[in-house]
């Protein structure tokens, strides 16, 4: 599928698309959102670029609102889309554990664990009845009562991912607790709680892919749809009703067959999408088949990361990777490397830190 020189060329590349300061766009010179700009910094720790990884998570923690937001889209540092969206609120609590459990570098967690505890209260202020969690803000500060399955989804990773960081920083955060329990039960029993976005392809398997359904569950849920997404031999598309495949859902649906129990049929989708590879390591977002066309004419950070993070989960390569290949069993906040700090450990002399 890949080889290891070829996974250090991406990785390379996303290095290549960072600025000076840190930020790290969908690429140079382009927009930047949190949630893909987080997806690129996890690449970056795969492939051993963790100062680099570090620099893009404190760049995100600078432009931290005081409500523990961030803007939907940023352009050269400023702010585009003001929009506060939970998703994007969400997904740093993600990241920094993922860098945790690769580099163990304890001054990065007590640095962001504040912006991680900031994020996750907000996105608890977000939840709906019915525990959905709200997809946005309105202008007045209420949330919007539209909860989304995708957004959802990774939110439940997020605030599991929350807990753990909790863990080893030790601090206890029963708001979260009560939360994701509400909210993985409103993802799979509840689909009245969220807005129809059926046609598209993340819709079906982020739930798999974040752990909030699982076994029997996960593989009904799978072959449910499959037929409707996946092309053999390129992929799957985006939305259903259109001849158009992409990279990144590709590699997500790989996540999510690994989450799965399916390793060697997310090998199979991650191979499929190798047609989107470029010769600097770099990936096409997407494909028109029909037509025989890239389209949009554009290679991002976010795609390339994802098939980082897909190689990673099924080739077991870094501590992280269980976060995606089994993330119904979520690694505890300690390391499984002899010698690092075990769960707790960061709540010794840093109270003041992390308050």
């Amino acid at each position: 599928m890949l080889t290891a020189a070829q996974v250090r060329q991406t990785v390379g590349w996303i290095a290549g698309e960072q600025c000076a300061d840190g930020a790290l766009p969908w690429f140079r010179g382009g927009q930047l959102d949190p949630w893909d700009s987080v997806e690129a910094a996890m690449a970056l720790d795969v492939g051993a670029e963790h100062e680099r990884a570090a620099a893009a998570y404190r760049w995100l923690a600078g432009r931290q609102r005081p409500d523990g937001s961030w803007a939907a889209e940023y352009r050269d540092g400023a702010e585009t889309a003001p929009a506060v969206e939970s998703n994007h609120a969400g997904y740093l609590a993600v990241g920094l554990l993922h860098s945790w459990l690769i580099s163990a570098d304890e001054e990065l967690v007590v640095g962001l664990w504040p912006v991680v505890r900031r994020a996750l209260d907000l996105v608890t202020r977000m939840q709906l009845t019915g525990g959905a969690i709200s997809w946005a803000l309105r202008p007045d500060g209420t949330p919007d009562d539209l909860a989304l399955v995708t957004g959802n989804a990774s939110l439940f990773q997020a605030l599991r991912c929350g807990l753990a960081l909790a863990e080893l920083a030790g601090e206890a955060q029963p708001d979260w607790e009560l939360a994701v329990a509400d909210l993985g039960t409103a993802l799979r029993e509840r689909p009245a709680a969220f807005g129809d976005r059926s046609r598209f392809s993340m819709d079906w398997y982020y739930p798999v892919l974040a752990g909030a359904v699982s076994g029997t569950a996960a593989h009904d849920r799978l072959a449910a749809s499959w037929d409707t997404f996946v092309v053999p031999g390129l992929g799957i598309r985006c939305v259903s009703d259109r001849p158009w495949v992409t990279g990144a859902e590709t590699c997500e649906l790989a996540l999510a067959l690994t989450a799965a129990g399916r390793p060697d049929d997310a090998l199979a989708q991650v191979a499929a999408m190798q047609h989107l590879r470029h010769d600097d390591g770099s990936y096409w977002t997407g494909f028109v088949y029909p037509d025989d066309a890239r389209w949009p004419i554009e290679r991002t950070t976010w795609t390339a990361a994802a098939v980082v993070l897909a190689a990673d989960a099924i080739a077991g390569a870094t501590p992280a990777a269980g976060l995606f290949s089994d993330p119904a069993a979520l690694p505890v906040a300690g390391v499984p490397d002899a010698g690092t700090q075990p769960a707790g450990r960061l709540a010794e002399g840093a109270d003041t830190a992390l308050s």
